[in-house]
């Protein structure tokens, strides 16, 4: 897919999404010639194609009379109609088979209150709902898949719904004049008392005869005395060294003399044991 024509399918997506309420995953109603488009030209698999297409997923739907159409098409059609009847069904409220451009009609109506995309491969059927309804429309072309620009009909649509959205209805401008009338008569002293729905609560904090206020006012969490952990005392180094221990001269075991060599230092000699030389004379 080119990228500029990638880019008018998703400016056309966004238009439907953004001026009538379009939501993923999106619901593609198909007729038997789109079905029967995508089998012959193998575009498959259907629904990765048309999520590609739209840039969301995707959820294909039919109804019971586009099936009946295409089992009265013979055997042509046999893999159309089996690829039509794994598709999700629309309810359409018809107890006997209808023609499928007059059951699609029904089922999306004028405002497409269901938010279906609808393929079909029927240009004189594109060109009907076009003028007379809120649906995007997809059609194969070759072994692509395309979808329709807006119709003058449908952007004027979005463009009238969006005056209404701006303008004040009737009760919003009955609203709006008591709402006037009552704060005028606040402002001049009358204290003229409204409907209780009308009446908002009083602003103003200003203190009664008891020393209590109109309103209540909360706490704010201010900073309080620092953090005592943070700010604990250091701890005092003494300069003096510890007295070393005196060596003992000697131990039981094999006592240690202390000598004092030639720089004044001292130095410990071990003494040796004479046990060794007493057991080896006696043997």
């Amino acid at each position: 897919m080119r990228v500029k024509r990638q880019k008018k399918n998703r400016r056309t997506v966004r238009f439907f999404t953004v001026c009538f309420g379009f939501r993923q995953p999106f619901k593609v109603l198909c007729d038997g010639t789109f079905v029967h488009h995508l089998v012959s030209r193998e575009i498959t698999p259907a629904d990765t194609v048309i999520s590609e297409l739209l840039g969301g997923p995707v959820k294909l739907f039919t109804t019971r009379c586009v099936l009946a159409e295409l089992q009265k098409l013979g055997k042509d059609f046999s893999e159309s109609l089996e690829a039509a009847q794994m598709l999700s069904t629309a309810t359409c409220e018809h107890d006997e088979a209808k023609p499928a451009d007059e059951c699609l009609s029904e089922v999306l109506g004028t405002q497409n209150t269901e938010h279906f995309f609808l393929g079909t491969q029927d240009a004189d059927f594109r060109k009907k709902l076009q003028k007379e309804s809120i649906v995007p429309l997809l059609f194969g072309l070759n072994n692509s898949l395309q979808i329709d620009q807006p119709s003058d009909f449908q952007r004027e649509t979005a463009k009238d719904s969006e005056r209404k959205r701006l303008t004040m209805t009737d009760a919003e401008k009955r609203m709006l004049v008591k709402q006037t009338a009552r704060i005028l008569a606040s402002s001049r002293g009358e204290g003229a008392a409204e409907d209780e729905q009308w009446e908002a609560p009083r602003v103003v904090s200003s203190r009664n005869g008891l020393g209590v206020k109109d309103r209540p006012q909360f706490k704010r969490n201010r900073a309080k005395g620092p953090n005592p952990l943070s700010c604990m005392k250091k701890k005092k180094v003494n300069d003096t060294k510890k007295p070393q221990s005196k060596p003992k001269a000697e131990s039981k075991s094999g006592g240690q003399e202390v000598k004092k060599g030639e720089s004044g230092a001292e130095k410990r000699t071990r003494k040796r044991s004479r046990k060794g030389k007493a057991a080896s004379e006696r043997t």
